[in-house]
């Protein structure tokens, strides 16, 4: 019954991409070292998506304080706190905002069975409450989840070439950042 409230009456409830971009970039940047930052460029290389659009949203993770940005030849981003301490609603909030994805608007007090004062409604609106305890679940779970415990996760999951090609990667642009490039 859930699922068919949902589709009807939240049929665009998503997140923005640029929450999967900023939880993979903090997830990454959970696993290098504490005193290592990496450009914006960088962690927009290595997930393929667009560079200026990836910082607007590492820079709202700055503004949240789960980033740090560091300036100079070797600065960029890196974690602001330890990631046991970063949850995925942290993350979720700093990109699209605490808003609940659902907003009920009252309509079952329009059209030809509505039109009454509010006092005929003496009960909140069924489909709002489902909503509502959905979203406090979804919320409860993001911030039972932390930055560390994804990359406990991925760490666990990564395949064996996918984990050396990172590997080469992350020393290429170490070496690279070295030289000033």
């Amino acid at each position: 019954m859930i699922s068919v409230i949902r589709d009807i009456y939240c049929p665009d409830m998503r997140l923005s991409e640029g929450v999967e971009w900023t939880v993979h970039c903090c997830t990454l940047l959970a696993a290098i070292p504490p005193d290592v930052c990496l450009p914006g460029s960088r962690l927009a290389e290595y997930h393929g998506v667009p560079g200026p659009y990836l910082t607007k949203h590492l820079q709202s993770l700055t503004r949240a304080g789960i980033l740090e940005s560091v300036s100079g030849p070797k600065g960029g981003f890196r974690l602001a706190r330890p990631a046991r301490d970063i949850t995925m609603l942290d993350v979720v909030e700093a990109i699209d905002g605490p808003t609940p994805a659902f907003t009920c608007t009252e309509i079952r007090r329009r059209g030809p069975a509505g039109g009454l004062p509010a006092r005929h409604y003496p009960t909140p609106c069924g489909i709002h409450v489902v909503m509502d305890r959905a979203d406090a679940a979804w919320r409860a779970e993001l911030a039972a989840t932390s930055i560390h415990d994804l990359a406990v996760h991925v760490a666990g999951a990564i395949s064996p070439q996918t984990a050396e090609k990172a590997a080469a990667w992350f020393q290429a642009v170490t070496i690279r950042g070295r030289k000033g490039s």
